[in-house]
C-alpha cells in the first residue's frame, strides 16, 4: 500500500523512518539521483494510506519491517516479495518497480496533468509524460482509453 500510494522507489520506502510522516505528509529525500543526490520530495497522503499508517504499531526506527520487527535488508526484502508473488500466482515478468507505473496510471485516471505526477513519483515532467504514455508501464485501462478516444 505505501508504494502504491506514494509511487517511491523500494530501496526509498525500506529506509523510509517513521519521522518522515507527520500524519499528513510524508517527507523524504529520494535516493537516486545526479551524483547520489536525489530530489527532496513532499507527498501528500491520501485517506487509506493515512489511516494505514496511523492503526500500524512503531515498532522500529523505519516504517516497513520483517515479522521480527527489524528494518528489510534490500536482499531479503527482494526474496521475499519473490516468494509471496509466487504463492499470489503472480506472473514473474512483473516486479516491485511496476507499483510505481500503477501509482502513476492512478494519479492520471485522478484527473493529475503531468507536473503533478512528475514531482512525487519521478522527479522530471519529460520522463513522467514517457512513462504516462507507456502503455507497458502504465497500461491502458477503459477510463484513459475512453478519455483519450474523445479528448
Amino acid at each position: 500500500m505505501l508504494a502504491l500510494w506514494t509511487g517511491q522507489r523500494q530501496g526509498d520506502l525500506l529506509a523510509l523512518p517513521w519521522s518522515a510522516y507527520d500524519g499528513q505528509f510524508i517527507r523524504l529525500r529520494q535516493r537516486k539521483g545526479k551524483k547520489g543526490k536525489g530530489r527532496r520530495v513532499k507527498i501528500p497522503l491520501g485517506a487509506p494510506l493515512k489511516a494505514m499508517l496511523d492503526r500500524t504499531q512503531r515498532v522500529a526506527t523505519v516504517i516497513l519491517t520483517t515479522s521480527n520487527n527489524t528494518a528489510w535488508t534490500e536482499d531479503g526484502f527482494r526474496a521475499s516479495w519473490g516468494k509471496a508473488c509466487a504463492k499470489a500466482d503472480i506472473p514473474d515478468d512483473l516486479t516491485f518497480h511496476d507499483i510505481r507505473g500503477s501509482a502513476v496510471m492512478r494519479l492520471a485516471e485522478a484527473g493529475c496533468e503531468v507536473p503533478e505526477i512528475a514531482r512525487p513519483s519521478r522527479g522530471t515532467r519529460s520522463r513522467t509524460l514517457r512513462l504516462s504514455l507507456d502503455a507497458h508501464y502504465l497500461g491502458w485501462t477503459t477510463k484513459l482509453a475512453v478519455s483519450a478516444a474523445f479528448a
